[in-house]
């Protein structure tokens, strides 16, 4: 055992002497490795991060939820034709879910809103997602009030010219001021700001946040949609412990009764679940994931191929010495050894780079962008270690090989 460990020591001196003696040709195998491990692991830490800020905005609502509409959140093999000759979902169906679909715990109708602009005094944020929206969604997208309260019902139902605004909004508009009663100018009127949400900092694009909610009788008011009505959808959230698959077989039914469906004409309408969504999420995560593993390994590919280039170039540069250390007693072993850990020393310092390069990156990151986290978890900083590893075996095993396998005489012959 004793004697394994000697040769380990003296091949890993022997590999550290050679790294040092050849600094620029270091250097340049390092490179190749630092990018190839730097390009996988930063791909799939931002993947990860992706992953996950996508996931913490959908975090809120129940998998069970199920949206009502004319459009699929997800691929469909309906024709866009067919699609785009779908009537609306408007406020009768959703009153007609409520008072007719058993076993649903909350209900909203939910208008597609565009951005807006808010003002408030000489204040002024733009393109603002005001998402009219009956007052069933406070619960359906577990909604956290930071000061005042949410619309009620009454509210709702009357269309109330009141606004809830996210933290963001409140604080670019209001300050430090306290914006409970206070007026905005929304879709050319005022409307009474009565809460303020808690922050969420999300990264997905659609944090609430950044958003304001309005009842959406209010917008029908001045809203019709012109001749296929507003764009909308029904948000319903089942009450806990119902059969899903059952549930959603008597929501469709109920709604193509109201919408005097025949039993052979399709349904003129999607039936959307968050939990197809997140399957849908995990799909697209899983494209870029195998995306980024082809287009990175490529670049690892060619780090790989630097090493063994380098190793075989410091064989034939060698081959005089390994005649000579042949010829004084050390084993094949030895040799290869000594090459093998060369060549991974190369890999894993290249790897170990590269992994700090995306640690600085996600540091940098996460200072400069507030409503992104970027992760750099313990699984891709070992992979990536991992990696440089195997790099490092796989590209020096055949240079090792051939140098531990050299005829001493003809070594040092051919070396002269």
């Amino acid at each position: 055992m004793l004697v394994y460990l000697r040769v380990f020591k003296e091949s890993f001196s022997f590999a550290l002497n050679a790294l040092r003696n050849n600094k620029l040709r270091t250097f340049l195998s390092l490179l190749g490795v630092t990018v190839g491990i730097f390009s996988i692991i930063a791909v799939l830490a931002a993947v990860d991060s992706l992953d996950k800020n996508i996931k913490d905005s959908l975090s809120g609502l129940d998998k069970n939820t199920i949206y009502i509409s004319k459009y699929s959140f997800g691929p469909t093999d309906i024709p866009r034709w067919k699609r785009d000759n779908y009537p609306q979902t408007g406020y009768d169906d959703y009153e007609f879910i409520k008072r007719n679909v058993p076993n649903i715990e909350a209900s909203a109708y939910v208008i597609f809103g565009g951005n807006e602009t808010i003002r408030y005094q000489a204040e002024t944020v733009g393109n603002v997602n005001v998402t009219p929206v009956s007052h069933g969604i406070y619960e359906i997208d577990d909604l956290k009030i930071e000061n005042g309260r949410f619309y009620s019902e009454l509210e709702s139902d009357t269309g109330a010219p009141v606004i809830v605004v996210g933290s963001n909004l409140a604080e670019n508009l209001f300050g430090t001021v306290n914006p409970i009663g206070k007026q905005v100018r929304v879709y050319g009127r005022k409307l009474t700001v009565i809460g303020t949400l808690k922050k969420i900092g999300s990264g997905f694009g659609d944090s609430p946040d950044d958003k304001a909610f309005v009842p959406a009788n209010f917008v029908r008011r001045f809203k019709n949609g012109g001749i296929g009505g507003l764009p909308g959808a029904v948000a319903i959230k089942p009450k806990a412990g119902v059969d899903i698959d059952g549930f959603e077989q008597v929501l469709k039914q109920k709604v193509r009764v109201f919408r005097g469906l025949k039993a052979d004409e399709e349904d003129d309408f999607f039936v959307n679940k968050i939990a197809g969504l997140m399957s849908f999420i995990d799909g697209i995560i899983s494209v870029l994931n195998g995306a980024g593993w082809l287009i990175s390994g490529f670049s690892l590919l060619v780090g790989g191929f630097g090493i063994a280039n380098i190793m075989f170039v410091s064989v034939k540069e060698r081959t005089n010495l390994i005649g000579i250390q042949k010829s004084l007693g050390a084993k094949n072993r030895f040799i290869l050894f000594q090459f093998l850990f060369e060549a991974t020393i190369l890999a894993v310092v290249g790897g170990l780079v590269g992994l700090l390069f995306v640690y600085l990156i996600s540091v940098v990151m996460n200072g400069v962008v507030e409503d992104f986290e970027f992760i750099l978890s313990f699984g891709n900083m070992f992979l990536g270690f991992f990696l440089s590893t195997i790099i490092g075996l796989i590209s020096g095993i055949i240079p090792a090989i051939s140098a531990s396998r050299l005829d001493p005489v003809e070594a040092i012959r051919t070396g002269m």
